[in-house]
């Protein structure tokens, strides 16, 4: 998906939220947002993949306060949260796919631009989600019939709702569950999951070699390329990964699960604004 005219205040607000976090220092933050500033105003185009963008000013901003993980803390309370929302959550959900999709989804509003308040609010009990791209049937039938599939995760919060749903998922199929290799705004990464002691739970786990939101098959690494392009199917959580993979044709085996949080994506989908999506394409 490229940019829209729109993204720029978007992507002007990500470079202040990120400098922000990235340092302490006044000075040190004020460097990092002109820098991170003056990269958007020179690459901002709207025949450029959004991601492209915003993988350069995270990069920048890392660089300046030489910080790798600007959002360490927010992470840490994103996963404290999602995980005492999810514990509330799962025994109201049955064990079949269309339950665990919409528990999975819900965990797809977490967002960095979002307050924990608003968060909370959103979930609620999870009975009012209704996606408004419904493509999850056809994508269960194929899933019973498939060799391999990849599962893309998200921010690093969703890891708790993606569990039941990867488990479920892998009474049919061998499923390998994606991450990042490196930090990138609160994407969840190897190290996260090591941390929390989940690697066994998840595993196999592979990740994509790169530290962009989305993936940018430019930077990924040679093992994601192959096991994308060999895979039978793909399950692509967030908006970042359809950013990325609208950019091809579609070949009928990339499932997108997630929250239309921005009018560019809801308007590139064609479906208002906070619509749940499960799109197969």
């Amino acid at each position: 998906m490229k940019l829209y005219p729109e993204c720029y205040q978007c992507l002007s607000n990500l470079v202040i939220q990120a400098a922000k976090m990235a340092a302490e220092d006044e000075q040190v933050v004020e460097k990092a947002k002109q820098e991170g500033l003056r990269i958007l105003d020179e690459d901002f185009s709207t025949d450029v993949v959004s991601i492209v963008v915003a993988s350069k000013i995270h990069s920048v901003i890392k660089k300046i306060t030489q910080n790798p993980d600007p959002y360490r803390s927010m992470k840490a309370m994103e996963i404290k949260t999602a995980h005492e929302i999810f514990l509330k959550l799962i025994e109201s959900f049955s064990d079949n796919f269309k339950d665990l999709l919409i528990l999975s989804v819900l965990g797809n509003t977490l967002d960095f631009f979002r307050t924990i308040d608003e968060i909370k609010k959103s979930i609620n009990d999870g009975k009012h989600v209704r996606f408004t791209i419904d493509d999850s049937a056809r994508f269960e039938e194929l899933l019973k019939h498939a060799g391999k599939v990849l599962y893309l995760a998200d921010n690093t919060g969703e890891v708790f709702f993606d569990i039941p749903l990867l488990k479920w998922m892998r009474q049919y199929t061998t499923v390998l569950y994606v991450v990042k290799s490196l930090p990138v705004q609160n994407d969840l990464t190897l190290e996260e999951i090591r941390t929390l002691g989940l690697e066994n739970e998840l595993d196999p786990v592979i990740t994509t070699g790169t530290a962009t939101p989305g993936v940018d098959f430019s930077q990924a690494s040679e093992q994601f390329i192959a096991e994308y392009n060999s895979a039978d199917l793909i399950f692509a959580k967030g908006m970042g990964y359809y950013e990325a993979l609208s950019e091809f044709p579609a070949t009928g085996k990339v499932f997108h699960c997630l929250v239309a949080k921005c009018g560019p994506v809801a308007d590139s989908l064609g479906v208002p604004l906070n619509s749940y999506v499960a799109m197969l394409r």
